[in-house]
């Protein structure tokens, strides 16, 4: 026993406990706000204080209501969270402290991804595709339309046509979820930046200068794959070093060297 509140002993054990269900809240809270679903988690966590207020004061309706509603809690949690659950799982299996625990080989949308890109380039079809990693980009999702579908090489491609509505702009891509198309960039203003190089190779620059995502390019004029990283652009990437690019980003464990390089260039 720690201290006592009145007449109840609070241990370490009651500590720990409250202080990971406040780190659970609180983890939740940040991943809904600024959207729906965030209102909705709030009127639940009423509920749930209500519950706990009606049973600690003894107010029998209330604790009755309560306790008739606990049989569905947990289906309607699920029903009316069940986009932002989806999110949720994607972001934890994404996670670097999951992906030391668990080791994963070479994932379906990476192959997708590489397809595509081969595709665009052979065509000279430009293209902007920003793969999220750990850090959220609502900011930028919220300026694109919303997409919400699975990643294929079919859909991808279609999206990245000249002719299509969508084609301008990048396409933000969350492990095998395409979630917005269309979506404004951040233009780098580095002034050693090579100015021959477009809007895109800048837009991708801007957005690796302000978070952690990996941004793929595909030059519209001149068919050459390239990545934005840590504000940095690398440049004139083949097949393996493309896919060795996204395995070292996405399955290898953090801090594991690929045992190869890139030059990495800001211009040409």
């Amino acid at each position: 026993m720690i201290f006592k509140i009145g007449f109840l002993p609070v241990t370490f054990i009651d500590v720990l406990d409250v202080l990971i269900v406040t780190a659970i809240i609180f983890k939740l809270y940040q991943f809904l706000k600024g959207g729906v679903a965030i209102r909705m988690f709030v009127g639940l966590l009423l509920i749930l204080l209500f519950s706990v207020v009606g049973e600690l004061m003894n107010m029998s309706a209330l604790t009755w209501i309560m306790s008739s509603l606990k049989t569905v809690w947990v289906l309607a949690f699920v029903i009316i969270f069940q986009p932002e659950l989806r999110r949720l799982l994607i972001y934890l299996g994404q996670n670097r402290v999951i992906r030391t625990i668990v080791r994963v080989g070479d994932l379906e949308f990476i192959d997708q991804i590489i397809k595509t890109a081969l595709d665009l380039s052979k065509k000279n079809y430009g293209a902007l595709i920003v793969l999220t990693r750990d850090m959220g980009l609502k900011n930028i999702i919220e300026t694109g339309i919303t997409v919400q579908a699975r990643l294929s090489e079919q859909l991808l491609s279609s999206i990245f046509n000249p002719r299509s509505p969508l084609h301008d702009g990048a396409v933000v891509v969350q492990n095998d979820i395409i979630l917005a198309a269309k979506c404004l960039l951040p233009l780098s203003q580095n002034p050693d930046i090579d100015p021959a190089l477009g809007t895109r190779h800048r837009a991708a620059l801007g957005l690796s200068e302000q978070s952690d995502a990996l941004v793929l390019v595909v030059s519209e004029e001149t068919g050459m794959i390239s990545y934005a990283e840590e504000g940095k652009l690398v440049r004139g990437l083949t097949e393996s070093l493309l896919r060795k690019k996204l395995n070292e980003v996405f399955t290898a464990q953090p801090g594991e060297k690929s045992g190869w390089r890139f030059n990495l260039l800001t211009n040409n």
